[in-house]
């Protein structure tokens, strides 16, 4: 099973990841790379809670990122 995670840069420094298809399943590292990992682990866990309680696994639905830029009035 695959997931897509979001990685954001962190205020205090390194990155936190979300996944969209499992929603509150986030986790965190000081590079992309740890951020990445870690967040493999989180969805694991995750999926391993979903099993244990006889819940169904959500699979990730087809999706497309895009970027729109938009007038903010500043300037």
């Amino acid at each position: 099973m695959e997931y897509s995670i979001l990685i954001h840069k962190a205020e205090e420094g390194g990155f936190w990841s979300e996944v969209p298809a499992l929603p509150g399943c986030i986790s965190q590292g000081e590079t992309v790379e740890e951020t990445i990992a870690n967040a493999k682990e989180a969805i694991e866990l995750m999926i391993s809670c979903f099993r244990e309680e006889n819940r169904e696994i959500p699979a990730e639905e087809e999706f497309t990122v895009h970027r729109v830029c938009v007038n903010t009035g500043a300037g």
